[in-house]
């Protein structure tokens, strides 16, 4: 799994490339951590190339969720592909989480809430 992180503005891009399993989650929990530490709360993350997500990858961004949303921030999701759309709407994150098909739709939907 690799983690790529860019930023724009005030919002955070982190791409998630390959498998989020109980491996490789702390490595995004850090990520996640080390932005929501310094005050950046505004975070998009995107899991066009994620193949997988079990439960540990699942629990890391609604903990990264909540810390957001506790600093009047957010964290929304981009890219699910069909699998992970599944499991999201299994668990009921789909009801929790803001859910983009692509990162420019969340970037204007993350605008549009600002206004």
């Amino acid at each position: 799994m690799s983690i790529t992180q860019t930023q724009s503005d005030n919002t955070h891009h982190i791409s998630v490339n390959g498998r989020l399993d109980q491996a490789q989650t702390p490595r995004l929990e850090a990520t996640l951590t080390s932005l929501l530490d310094a005050g950046r709360p505004i975070i998009i993350v995107d899991l066009t190339e994620t193949t997988y997500i079990n439960s540990g990858g699942l629990r890391c961004l609604v903990s990264a969720w909540r810390q957001a949303r506790q600093q009047d921030g957010d964290l929304v999701l981009c890219g699910l592909n069909e699998r992970l759309q599944e499991i999201f709407s299994m668990v009921g994150f789909d009801k929790v989480f803001a859910i983009y098909p692509d990162f420019e739709e969340a970037i204007t939907g993350i605008k549009n809430n600002e206004q």
